[in-house]
């Protein structure tokens, strides 16, 4: 009885992964064609093929965190935000269970976006990132914004450009110039820490 009410919990859970990865696609072919954009013009900004391009619009690939950074970046969106229209309801309260979440295909990294839908210039981002993952993310991701990284428990190695920080649990870095980074877990428990994004400074 026990496995079979996990296999179910699981088996929603996977739903809910696949259905959000779905709709972040057809969010993207939104996003694309409100632009008057073609696949090609899309992936000459992104950087992101226009074979990966078709195949994400079409539900025929989970995108990974760099991909999904790649091509908000080149809507001059945050890759929350993308998220967040592909997903969220408008209201002023989004309660945790209607929180989307995305799971990162090629590390394990869980985003959970918690902030409401709003005119307000920031998004509210939780991450929890496994033991040993690195997740890298381009320096398009950060053109236009501003991010705060706060750290709530574990250990975090975040690699800005050429410096390397290490942050502990309670520390608070502002994100400098955009440039190539890298989330690193260098241990052997999960590390959980929020990211601010402040939108079009």
């Amino acid at each position: 009885m026990i496995l079979d009410g996990l296999s179910i919990m699981v088996e929603r859970m996977s739903d809910k992964v696949d259905g959000l990865t779905q709709r972040i696609g057809e969010r993207v072919r939104i996003e694309r064609e409100g632009r008057g954009w073609s696949l090609s013009v899309l992936a000459t900004h992104s950087g992101v093929s226009r074979a990966m391009v078709h195949k994400l619009e079409h539900g025929g690939c989970s995108p990974t965190a760099t991909l999904l950074a790649r091509l908000a970046g080149a809507f001059g969106l945050s890759m929350s935000q993308l998220i967040a229209r592909a997903e969220m309801q408008e209201g002023r309260l989004v309660r945790q269970a209607d929180q989307p979440i995305w799971t990162d295909p090629q590390s394990g990294y869980v985003r959970r976006h918690v902030s409401p839908p709003s005119d307000m210039p920031l998004d509210l981002v939780h991450i929890q990132l496994p033991p040993g993952a690195e997740v890298p993310m381009p320096a398009l991701a950060y053109v236009s914004r501003r991010q705060l990284i706060w750290v709530l428990n574990g250990s975090l190695v975040f690699i800005e450009g050429n410096t390397r920080h290490q942050l502990g649990e309670g520390d608070c870095l502002e994100l400098g110039s955009p440039a190539d980074c890298v989330f690193k877990n260098e241990t052997l428990v999960s590390c959980n820490y929020a990211v601010i994004v402040l939108k079009n400074f």
